[in-house]
Parts: C-alpha cells; sequence; structure tokens
C-alpha cells in the first residue's frame, strides 16, 4: 500500500522505516529541515537501537522517502499521524497542538477511500472531535485509532513484532473498511497471530493512557513501598521478589529506585487526569496524583542519600552521575530523573559531572550548565560521591575495585538498585541504595 507518515520524531520515523520494512510505499513528512535531511540520508536523528540499520535497508529498497512538502502525500491511501502531544505548559492537559495541524495539513490531500490514522498519544475524546473535522470539512475519509504501545530501546522490534493490535473504528461499512486497510498494512505481524482488537474509538484512545497509567501505578507502589522498607530496614528487592512471584502481581516494572520520566509516562498521567476532570470524573483518577508524588519524592530522596554519605552536605563536593538519559538504550532526556537530579545537586553547591553513553549532547543542550565527561571513570575522577542514575549495562558492569582506585572517597548512591552491594562494600565502598539497608 502506499502510506504517509505526518510526523517522524521517535514514533514516526521508527513507523515510517518499518512499514517500508513490511513491503509498503512510504513517505514520512516534518516540519524539521533537518531532521528530514538526517533521514533522507539514512541517518536516525536520535539513538534508538537498530532504527540506523533498518534507514539504511529502507532506504536501498526505495520504498521509503522523507519530506518536508506535505503536498507529496497526494496518492497515499493510509496517512499515520504520528505527532507530539505534550504537556501544556503550567498545565496537566496535553497540547493538541500538533495533532490539529496534522489533520488540517492532510485535509487538502485526501482521497475519498483514504484513511486517516491517529497513532498519537491522545485525550479520550478526540478522535471523536476530529473524525467531526473531517466531515465538517467535505472530507469523505475515514478516521481510524490505532494507539502506539512502543518502548524507547525497542521501537523497532515493537513495531515489526507488536505485542498486540489496536484498531479504533467507527461503525458500520466505513469500520469494515478501515478494518481491512488496515488488516492489509499490517499483514505481516497478524500473520504471526498477533492478538488483535477491534474497538471503538473511546475505548481505542483510552488503551494508550489506562496502560501506561498502570505501569506508573505499578513503578510509584514499588517506590512507596522503598519508603516504608527504608523506615523499618526491610529491603524492597527482597520484598519485590517475594511478592513478584504471585502470578497476579508479577516481578516486571517492580523495580525500586528513581523512578520513572521521559516523554510518555509522566506526561500521559497528567494528561489522563486533566481529561477526567474534564469530564466530570476527577475522582476516579485522584489515585494518579500520588503516583506522581511518590515518583517525584524519588529525586528529593536520592540528592538526600548522596548528603548523607557525605556526612551532612554536598556543598563543594564533587559529584559523579552516571546516566543522563531517562532509561537505558535512549538518548531522550525529557524530564529525566537521572538530570532531574544532578541538577538539584548543583543547585545546592555540588560540583556535578555528568556521563552518559548516548545522551550527552541532548543533557546539555538541557543544561548547559552542568559538566560532562564521556566516561565513567572520567566522571568519577576525584568524586566525593557516584550516583548511579540510568541503568546501562556498563555501568550496572563497572569494576569497584577500578572505579575505587580513581575516586576521591569510595561512596556511591545506586539510584536504580541495580548493583550487587556486597561486592560493592567488600571493596571499601560505602553503599546506598533506595529501600534497601
Amino acid at each position: 500500500m502506499r502510506i504517509s507518515v505526518i510526523g517522524c520524531g521517535y514514533l514516526g520515523a521508527v513507523h515510517a522505516a518499518a512499514m517500508a520494512q513490511l513491503g509498503h510505499d512510504v513517505v514520512g513528512v516534518d516540519v524539521d529541515a533537518t531532521k528530514v535531511e538526517a533521514l533522507s540520508n539514512a541517518q536516525a536523528p536520535f539513538f534508538e537501537p537498530g532504527l540506523p540499520e533498518l534507514l539504511a535497508d529502507t532506504a536501498q529498497s526505495g520504498r521509503l522517502r522523507f519530506t518536508t512538502d506535505m503536498s507529496e502525500i497526494a496518492g497515499a491511501q493510509v496517512h499515520f499521524i504520528c505527532v507530539g502531544t505534550p504537556q501544556k505548559r503550567g498545565e496537566f492537559g496535553a497540547d493538541l497542538a500538533y495533532v490539529d495541524a496534522a489533520i488540517e495539513g492532510v485535509l487538502p490531500y485526501l482521497g475519498a477511500d483514504d484513511f486517516v490514522v491517529g497513532k498519537s498519544t491522545v485525550p479520550v475524546g478526540t478522535a471523536e472531535r476530529l473524525a467531526e473535522r473531517l466531515r465538517e470539512a467535505g472530507s469523505t475519509a475515514t478516521l481510524v485509532w490505532n494507539p502506539e504501545f512502543l518502548r524507547e530501546g525497542f521501537a523497532v522490534q515493537d513495531t515489526l513484532h507488536p505485542d498486540r493490535l489496536v484498531y479504533g473504528v467507527p461503525e458500520g461499512e466505513a469500520g469494515e473498511r478501515a478494518k481491512a486497510a488496515l488488516d492489509e498494512v499490517y499483514a505481516t505481524p497478524l500473520s504471526e497471530g498477533i492478538p488483535l482488537i477491534v474497538t471503538d474509538f473511546a475505548t481505542a484512545q483510552l488503551v494508550k493512557v489506562a496502560a501506561n497509567s498502570f505501569l506508573a501505578t505499578k513503578i510509584s507502589f514499588i517506590n512507596a513501598m522503598a519508603e516504608l522498607c527504608e523506615a523499618t530496614g526491610a529491603d524492597v528487592t527482597s520484598l519485590a521478589d517475594a511478592i513478584g512471584h504471585d502470578a497476579r502481581i508479577g516481578r516486571r516494572f517492580l523495580n525500586a529506585g528513581l523512578g520513572f520520566g521521559g516523554g510518555c509516562l509522566p506526561k500521559d498521567i497528567r494528561a489522563f487526569m486533566a481529561r477526567a476532570g474534564e469530564l466530570g470524573v476527577d475522582q476516579a483518577l485522584s489515585f494518579l496524583r500520588e503516583v506522581d508524588s511518590i515518583n517525584m519524592r524519588r529525586r528529593v530522596r536520592t540528592v538526600d542519600l548522596a548528603r548523607e554519605v557525605c556526612d551532612g552536605s554536598i556543598v563543594g563536593r564533587r559529584v559523579a552521575v552516571l546516566g543522563a538519559s531517562f532509561k537505558p538504550n535512549s538518548d531522550d532526556v525529557r524530564d529525566s530523573p537521572a538530570l532531574s537530579v544532578a541538577a538539584q545537586m548543583q543547585l545546592q553547591g555540588a560540583r556535578v559531572v555528568v556521563t552518559d553513553p548516548e545522551a550527552i549532547e541532548n543533557a546539555r543542550a538541557k543544561w548547559p550548565d552542568l559538566a560532562f565527561a564521556a566516561t565513567a571513570e572520567e566522571a568519577a575522577t576525584g568524586a566525593d560521591v557516584v550516583l548511579l542514575a540510568t541503568e546501562w549495562t556498563e555501568y550496572r558492569e563497572l569494576d569497584p575495585e577500578k572505579l575505587g582506585a580513581v575516586v576521591r572517597t569510595r561512596n556511591i548512591v545506586d539510584g536504580r538498585n541495580v548493583l550487587d552491594p556486597a561486592a560493592w562494600r567488600a571493596a571499601g565502598w560505602t553503599y546506598r541504595a533506595l529501600g534497601r539497608p
């Protein structure tokens, strides 16, 4: 099929390349000329494992191209809306300006039997409003909602081999045609037996925010338990192992630490709360306020741990922060707990040096006043305390003896609970972690 992808950020660039890999003829459109040029040269404008190779393969096939010219989508049958929905400045709600602009942009080029497929994460009710906008403009194109479930660091795998597909379609013949079109788009994943849920607009829009809210709640639950463990001397890691064996609970996402960040979970749960308030059911999601609060408290508590191992003050102390991205295998620093803690410590008088395998340039652009180093050893040289803030494999596998040879004082705060306390203590380090004795 001929497909257009509007918006070529983390979601859109991967989706466009993956659709071309599945055999479709794809054009990706973005207003950022620099990004389009990079993608046109098979260069990923952000770090995502597997994406450079996917771009190179599909570029050679001739099935994928990128442009800033919206008119080039004319003739495509399926148009995916993959633009961002950031948090409004000073508010909890989602900013839908990019989604609205994308719809207005595609309108002049829609054919009578085309399909406009929303993948952006939006407040429930948005799809209904956009479908009405298409009708008002005289378009007979059909709107569909097909939420994305990508995990940064695994986005290529998640697009080519998703764990489920969800279609939100209108009733009647239009819905049947929309399902048939998306079945053709996703023929390869569907042939692998991927579960498919066909539902209404409202449910399809709720799926992504409901999933993210559940994950955020699970993470904040174990972090709340970490607070109790610190007060009682219990070990939150052993606690998570024990309750995780219950099949009704499961061990995944029960990793206590600095908490969640990035461009999805924080803003999505806040937008979900805001939308619930607009619908008059804000009490249904009031628990998410505490989920958010617990998450933010972990950052403050991490600074407290660094202060404690520095005899009560970090003023003038050199702190090495290992990690800048919000998660490993990504260069995304949006709402990064690692950078938040680094900035807090610097504001409180510490001399902070941050390192990261992929995110230094993005971090420098966001926090130019921080100092940066290329390696963990360079960052830790002369350090009074080392903070592991993002659980990159290379930080998890650090040798405590080798790192100990370059620091000023062997103090380490394990912000992700991924190190072996016994090994680090045996090497003479003062080891502290969230929720562990």
